[in-house]
């Protein structure tokens, strides 16, 4: 597995609307036309803004999960049966707006054992039923305390999922595996005798932020 970087992920984006902002800006300095450089200018900053790839400095216990990814805790809830998980379990979905940082963590220390990509629509990632519906990449993992799925899902705007990690390959907990690019929904799936340690409405980062405990 490479290492994954947002800002390498990024720079296509954010490098080509500054160069031709920089470039209309410098052709037309002394002509009315050099407005025309403020919407690339803009829009490469905020690209630059978006694929910010913060350090993050895991801290947890053997048995506590952290979140593997930035934003907004949208579902906690029992399942009985779950086509991402082998039996009952618990779900914890967390919706990330376009100003979140994208990065994806591994919640877990473990090995991935399969990698799972769905093509699907584009709903907005806040609505339920986004996650049967939209395109997703799963990454199911082994850990030392159990098992525990790991699903990222597109949104309304984001049109593609980026994943680094390969099957078989081990994760440490808060490891950097991928991101989705412009608003999404990232879920974990738990085994059912776990401690959930969030509340809808919560807000959480990625690779620091307990969220669960194995018992």
């Amino acid at each position: 597995m490479h290492t994954f970087s947002a800002w390498k992920t990024g720079a296509p984006y954010y490098l080509t609307c500054l160069a031709i902002g920089l470039l209309i800006a410098a052709v037309f300095r002394n002509s009315y036309w050099g407005w025309a450089a403020a919407p690339f200018l803009l829009i490469g900053g905020f690209a630059l803004f978006f694929f910010r790839d913060p350090p993050r400095v895991p801290s947890a216990d053997s048995n506590e999960i952290v979140a593997p990814a930035d934003g907004r805790i949208v579902v906690v809830d029992d399942l009985e049966t779950c086509p991402y998980y082998d039996g009952p379990c618990k779900r914890i979905a967390i919706f990330l707006s376009l100003f979140n940082v994208h990065v994806n963590r591994s919640p877990v220390s473990g090995t991935v054992y399969r990698i799972e990509y769905k093509p699907g629509a584009f709903k907005p990632a806040m609505k339920t039923e986004a996650s049967e519906l939209n395109e997703s990449n799963t990454l199911y993992m082994d850990s030392d305390q159990g098992r525990v799925t790991v699903r990222q899902i597109s949104g309304l705007v984001a049109r593609r999922i980026v994943c680094a990690a390969e099957e078989g390959q081990n994760l440490e907990l808060g490891q950097k595996f991928g991101m989705i690019k412009f608003g999404s929904r990232t879920e974990l799936y738990l085994p059912p005798d776990s401690e959930i340690c969030v509340t809808l409405g919560e807000k959480v980062k990625a690779g620091t932020s307990i969220v669960a405990r194995f018992q």
